[in-house]
């Protein structure tokens, strides 16, 4: 693609995550992305099928970027406390800088094949990342370890998602929380210590 048909695509991408976040899927309609994006509707087609297929960049673009992001300060620390922290802060702020959409994950296409797919395959990649992190600090249950830090990090960001009083200062005291329950439980055997942990970023 061109720089103008890149920033075209990129207007439909950032439009279309703006209202499938405050309105959902189902309300949102192509021609209001297209308003949003600052072109025709019939643009819109030219990039995608349809709103299904519009749905499923806009998911891809968003869980790309977190695995990005996460891979990036994860090969910004060297001890296992410290990436464990980073783990933990990466997956709450996530959820925390994206309050105002939350329609984005609770009012998603149903029963799309695709989609259930692809978010399958993500929380295997995002899964793999900590089971990497894990095997590297040397533990012996490292896939069980990741599924049970990502089960209470998951659990830890429903307030997040729910409460719209949460604050950034409960998102970094429930990172800061489940990163020390876990390196002082399931990763106490491996000589962790909470003095390690890092200061959140």
């Amino acid at each position: 693609m061109g720089s103008a048909s890149i920033h075209k695509h990129t207007a439909i991408l950032d439009a279309a995550y703006e209202l499938f976040g405050s309105g959902g899927f189902y309300e949102t309609k192509i021609s209001e992305v297209a308003e949003r994006a600052g072109i025709a509707k019939g643009t819109v087609y030219l990039y995608f099928k349809n709103k299904e297929d519009l749905f499923m960049a806009v998911t891809r673009r968003d869980c790309e970027g977190f695995l990005q992001q996460l891979e990036a300060k994860l090969q910004a620390c060297s001890s296992l406390t410290g990436k464990l922290s980073v783990i933990a802060g990466h997956h709450l702020f996530y959820y925390y800088e994206r309050k105002q959409h939350t329609k984005l994950f609770f009012r998603a296409p149903n029963n799309n094949p695709e989609l259930v797919a692809y978010m399958a395959l993500f929380m295997e990649e995002y899964m793999q990342a900590v089971v990497k992190v894990l095997l590297e600090g040397g533990a012996t249950e490292p896939e069980l370890m990741a599924q049970s830090y990502i089960g209470m990090l998951d659990r830890l960001k429903m307030d997040i998602l729910f409460d719209p009083f949460f604050t950034e200062e409960e998102a970094h005291k429930r990172a800061k929380f489940a990163a020390s329950l876990f390196i002082g439980g399931a990763v106490g055997n491996m000589n962790a210590s909470l003095g390690d942990l890092p200061a959140e970023q």
